[in-house]
């Protein structure tokens, strides 16, 4: 107990500025996090109004303008691993992120420039013949050349900003105290969520109110101000030197132990292995054992110089390097859980058409649009942060007179319970809303939609903090920012599984002539039988993620926590 007081302390009495020279800590983190707000305010303060811009200003239709933000989107999310690639192997994370900041920066006023330079655009069409100029060729690549440099920015930043945070924190011991680590993660996450609410209301609000040259004026102003905070704090950063290129060491791994595939394992400890310089790694764990064959010195005046390197690095690895693809291998099933979950969470489409066809009033002159029901997702994810951090811990550590930590992957099956409990009060509601809009005529309240909202809000927040966590605990640090961006990429996983099941379930629906279950007409459709669907997908993924933490064994978290006896 008294190890949780004197680290709670600790976090709250270091100061956010001082005049030591050492580097790194709380100090800097607000900067570090404030880049990535920023970015996060920038970017999706833009992205909900572009398809509108793109046919208002641009004169695209609906697929051409759908197709361009479509492929923003994934190339956004693509560039998290290019990201990650780049910290990790050539640049290091500090200089990811500057750079990524840069980059984002100039997108944003290129984008900004195509409201206020006639010739950025097509004139305006001409209302007495209603005819409409497409863009030229010219004024088409300036507007995806201004979302190509958003996109490289915002995978640059999001790809590093977490592990770079981590960073910091290593010198007061931010893997060896979970009450440290875990709280970092839900703040960052919080701050995170809160940034992308406050784009979707009040710039977004902006855009429609004041116009574009306004709109896209104020995302720009936000990266201006972020590029500053970040650059301000540079001399307290704690910058850790990139490793070489760990794509090709993970090739290279693979290629050795399939050179090598004659090579019999018969106990880890009768063969001789190629160990990094410094590494504390000597021996290769028993886990996918045929990759050990990479590491395995068979004869060392052929296989190794003078200096202790290998000769040819595609035929002896070190044990880093195997060690390091293993831990990859090996959370890919977890992983796979979570995009699975996240499946749920990306379903927004169909609650948007829900609240269009109830009563949105919440009083006889005010009434809630209908895109903005999500508030109540973003709001549940801050409040179980806050009440996990601020609440339940803290009133659990003094009831058990210890301090209580719930393990990751336990928090990430709590996170997958909620996805489920969301589909299936989704699917109620629905019918609900179905039997009076159709038998009874009358339009139930939206507000119906809340609790369904909530805990989307409450899984994602659950899963998605301790995926992050997970990840950090069970890969090495040289592998920090693939760690913080397995979670994006598995939410554009989801996003592909989900158009999968979809298309499914449109076409299974519809055969024999009859209607579709996701009709575009909600009350012809039956959208309770999708939600069934979904949730029927949430009871096999709770099942699957039990079997897979299972098969993956004790984490290092668990064993860490089992050797000071502190799990919850």
């Amino acid at each position: 107990m008294e190890d949780f007081l004197q680290e709670k302390k600790t976090m709250v009495e270091e100061p956010l500025l001082d005049n030591t020279h050492e580097k790194g800590g709380f100090r800097t983190l607000p900067f570090i996090i404030g880049i990535m707000a920023l970015e996060q305010m920038s970017t999706f303060g833009v992205s909900p109004n572009m398809t509108l811009y793109m046919m208002n200003e641009y004169h695209m239709d609906m697929k051409t303008a759908s197709n361009v933000w479509f492929m923003w989107s994934a190339t956004t999310n693509s560039m998290l691993l290019f990201g990650a690639l780049i910290s990790d192997s050539f640049l290091g994370r500090f200089y990811t992120i500057g750079f990524g900041s840069i980059i984002s920066l100039l997108g944003m006023i290129l984008l900004w420039s195509t409201t206020v330079i006639p010739q950025a655009k097509p004139p305006p069409c001409d209302p007495s013949s209603d005819t409409c100029i497409s863009p030229s060729v010219f004024q088409f690549v300036y507007l995806c050349s201004s979302l190509g440099l958003i996109s490289i920015g915002a995978g640059a930043i999001r790809s590093s900003s977490l592990a770079f945070g981590a960073d910091q924190l290593e010198e007061v011991g931010f893997h060896k105290r979970p009450l440290l680590k875990e709280r970092y993660f839900s703040w960052y996450y919080a701050a995170y969520t809160l940034s992308i609410l406050v784009a979707l209301t009040c710039v977004v609000y902006i855009q429609d109110n004041l116009g574009w040259p306004v709109g896209f004026a104020v995302p720009t102003v936000l990266m201006v101000f972020g590029v500053c905070v970040f650059f301000l704090a540079s001399p307290f950063y704690v910058k850790f030197k990139s490793e070489t290129s760990l794509i090709t060491g993970f090739v290279q791994v693979v290629i050795a132990s399939f050179k090598n595939r004659q090579v019999e394992l018969l106990n880890t400890t009768n063969y001789a292995y190629h160990c990094k310089t410094g590494s504390t790694l000597v021996v290769p764990s028993a886990k996918l054992r045929f990759l050990n064959k990479s590491c395995i010195v068979r004869d060392p005046k052929k296989d190794l110089t003078p200096e202790g390197r290998a000769k040819d690095p595609w035929t002896l690895c070190t044990v880093d390097q195997v060690e390091e693809l293993k831990s990859l291998l090996r959370v890919v099933p977890i992983w796979l859980s979570g995009s699975i979950m996240a499946i749920n969470i990306s379903q927004s489409s169909f609650p948007l058409l829900q609240a269009v066809s109830m009563d949105k009033h919440i009083t006889s002159n005010f009434e809630i649009p209908a895109a903005s029901f999500s508030f109540f997702t973003v709001v549940a994810v801050i409040l179980w942060v806050v009440l996990y951090d601020r609440v339940f811990l803290p009133v659990a550590s003094r009831v058990m007179g210890r301090q209580v930590h719930i393990p990751t992957r336990r928090r990430m099956g709590i996170g997958i319970f909620f996805s489920f409990l969301a589909m299936l009060v989704s699917a109620i509601v629905e019918g609900v809303r179905r039997y009076y809009a159709i038998r009874v005529s009358v339009k139930i309240s939206a507000l119906w939609l809340v609790p369904q909202n909530c805990l989307s809000g409450m899984a994602e927040a659950s899963n998605a903090i301790a995926q992050n966590e997970f990840y950090f605990l069970e890969f090495p640090r040289s592998m920090s920012s693939i760690a913080s961006i397995l979670l994006g990429i598995g939410m554009s996983v989801a996003n592909l599984m989900a158009s999968l099941i979809m298309n499914i379930v449109d076409g299974v629906s519809k055969i024999g002539g009859k209607e579709s279950w996701i009709s575009s007409d909600i009350n012809k459709g039956n959208y309770d039988y999708y939600y069934f669907v979904l949730a029927g997908l949430s009871v096999a993924n709770m099942v699957y993620f039990v079997v897979c933490s299972k098969g993956y064994g004790p984490s290092k978290e668990e064993r860490k926590m089992e050797e000071n006896e502190d799990e919850f």
